[in-house]
């Protein structure tokens, strides 16, 4: 009887644990990506640097953000998460501690573009291609919870952070921030493992229903370069450019066009925090969408939602209104980067979903490159930054255009 009663208490598994880091580290990691906008117009009222100078930092960091995690993608296929969470853990720490200290345009580039550009690799193509092993009928719910971190850092992180730039300046703030993400990044990577096989599990806690899974179709097993010979993997490089453009110019310029429209910097914080308040409900309700609908569709609402929030925006001159673009925007973002993992997986399968995923997300890095430092160009040339956000909603819709033609690979079934 003992035996039987220990054999029915439910076990825990493990994918929980995966889950729950890769929230943290989305939090830490997003977060900390988030105070830039707070730190910019510290930068430009205590050195006079140019807003195309100071977001060409950002954009810098996006890019070779982007570029890392290609490799970062195609070695966690191979070593798994732990020591690249470690390694991007201290980039990323070192580089804010060292923030601290610039007097020069030429170190934050190297700083924040480099260092920083560096840590941030790995918290989404590390995070979510792990979350994508561990799970297969709950992927896009799971990998909502883990978005969701990054909406918490969003929303909690730059009112901290604004608190203490009021209480102990910008560069006591770096260094603060800097000493928090070192120790929190490097203790949370122990816990994270490739995949549930090599702890002797399954996806999902399942047993026997995912040997069997006689009644669910096999999932696609796509080499890097087969995928790269479909219309299909260019369609979504394509479209993260184009989200990424949006989503990132607005990260880093919607508090200096708060502040331009008249609101203190603590409102203007608040907008950004707003966006992040918000987009932890379109994390979870798009991650969850994703499992019933797909990709494709749980996309184009993402896209119908940013268009509207974009088009929005061309009249928000007051604070309330900037909060309700705020909301509205937010729900997108969080949609955005909650589905694209998913998305992945469905058409490409899990056997090179870290080198695949990692190429699409160094696309929008690139296009996360360009929208910050063209925008703050439009800004530095026309005192407004009326005609750049009319251009994203342009972007937006080239990238709703191109998601409606994605279409699921034909005989997807083997790798090769």
């Amino acid at each position: 009887m003992k035996i039987l009663k220990d054999n029915m208490i439910p076990r825990y598994f493990y994918g929980y644990n995966i889950v729950a880091g890769g929230f943290i580290i989305q939090a830490a990691c997003i977060g900390a990506m988030f105070t830039y906008g707070i730190f910019f117009m510290e930068f430009q009222a205590e050195f006079g640097w140019s807003r195309a100078t100071i977001s060409g930092a950002s954009s810098l960091s996006f890019l070779i953000m982007g570029a890392v995690g290609v490799l970062a993608g195609r070695l966690n296929d191979r070593i798994g998460p732990r020591v690249l969470i470690t390694a991007s853990g201290i980039s990323l720490g070192l580089g804010y501690l060292l923030m601290s200290r610039i007097q020069e345009p030429w170190q934050i580039y190297l700083l924040y573009g480099g260092l920083a550009g560096i840590g941030f690799s790995t918290h989404d193509v590390v995070t979510l291609s792990t979350v994508a092993r561990w799970f297969v009928k709950r992927r896009g719910m799971m990998s909502g919870i883990v978005k969701v971190g990054t909406g918490t850092g969003q929303f909690v992180v730059p009112l901290i952070v604004t608190l203490l730039v009021a209480a102990y300046g910008w560069r006591n703030s770096y260094l603060i921030i800097g000493g928090a993400i070192l120790v929190i990044l490097v203790a949370v990577a122990q816990i994270m493992r490739r995949d549930p096989q090599g702890m002797g599990l399954l996806p999902d806690d399942a047993g026997d229903e995912v040997r069997g899974a006689g009644n669910r179709d096999p999932e696609p097993d796509i080499s890097l370069r087969a995928a790269a010979r479909t219309s299909q993997f260019w369609i979504i490089c394509l479209s993260e450019f184009a989200t990424f453009l949006c989503l990132l110019t607005m990260i880093v310029h919607i508090i200096p066009h708060g502040t331009d429209i008249g609101l203190p910097l603590t409102t203007a914080a608040g907008v950004l925090s707003t966006i992040g308040g918000m987009s932890l409900l379109g994390r979870i309700v798009m991650g969850t969408a994703n499992d019933r609908i797909g990709g494709k569709r749980s996309l184009i609402i993402c896209y119908a939602v940013l268009i509207s929030a974009l088009i929005f925006l061309q009249t928000a001159n007051q604070a309330w209104m900037l909060l309700l673009f705020a909301a509205v925007y937010g729900f997108a973002h969080g949609g955005f980067f909650t589905v694209m993992s998913p998305t992945v997986a469905e058409l490409f399968g899990i056997g090179s979903h870290g080198a695949i995923f990692g190429i699409v997300l160094f696309s929008g890095m690139i296009g996360g490159a360009i929208g910050p430092v063209l925008t703050g160009l439009f800004f530095d040339m026309m005192g407004s930054y009326q005609t750049a956000f009319i251009v994203l909603i342009g972007v937006a819709i080239s990238g709703l255009i191109l998601i409606s033609l994605l279409r699921p690979l034909q005989g997807a079934g083997q790798r090769r």
